[in-house]
């Protein structure tokens, strides 16, 4: 089992991620049109003519417009927002520095994916990578106890979401290279107090 192979089974979206290639193809109808036209303009009409099929193969795959929304929002995190395998638990702020740059090219849908999670849209999962980092954490750092790495996997879960690049753009006017300091930055913070206690081989 590859590293990604590992990552992806401890993924709870993972198994999400798996659309069929008719489901696919509605998404990614969807993408082009929300980073084109916005959500509010994009009508099933549309995505059916853009996907090349006929508007009732939308409605069965997603009955209702929350259903594709979430379907996108975890496609767009696993496919477009992918981060790269990290080998280790203090790579991570590299990760969110990446993650940033990679919200900001797409923004629009950065923000249907942040909107998705933070207002708690039923499956939703605000904190996809949620398990690989606590197997991380608990590999490299086994004197952490639970609840301070409960809190610890919570804060760089939040820290490197597009909840993070939403709030540092809109709330604090931050702009590219800013945001990505900003959020690898505060990543690092969460992890210097255990650096000194990783465990030796």
């Amino acid at each position: 089992m590859t590293d990604a192979d590992s990552a992806a089974s401890d993924d709870p979206s993972h198994d999400r991620t798996k659309l069929n290639r008719t489901q696919e193809s509605i998404v990614a109808a969807y993408v082009e049109l929300i980073e084109e036209l916005g959500t509010d303009d994009v009508s099933f009409r549309l995505i059916a003519r853009r996907a090349g099929i006929g508007e009732r193969t939308i409605f069965r795959s997603y009955g209702t417009r929350v259903d594709l929304l979430l379907a996108t929002a975890v496609w767009s995190e696993s496919t477009i927002f992918a981060r790269p395998v990290c080998h280790s638990i203090f790579d991570t702020p590299l990760a969110v520095r990446d993650a940033m740059t990679l919200y900001a090219q797409r923004p629009e849908l950065t923000h249907v994916v942040a909107e998705t999670t933070m207002r708690g849209v039923a499956g939703a999962s605000p904190s996809p990578r949620r398990a690989i980092l606590e197997r991380m954490l608990e590999r490299e750092v086994p004197t952490v106890g639970a609840q301070e790495r409960r809190a610890i996997v919570a804060a760089l879960s939040h820290v490197d979401s597009a909840s993070m690049w939403v709030t540092l753009t809109r709330e604090l006017q931050m702009e590219g290279r800013d945001v990505a300091d900003a959020a690898a930055w505060a990543a690092e913070a969460i992890l210097d107090p255990i650096r000194d206690r990783v465990a030796r081989p």
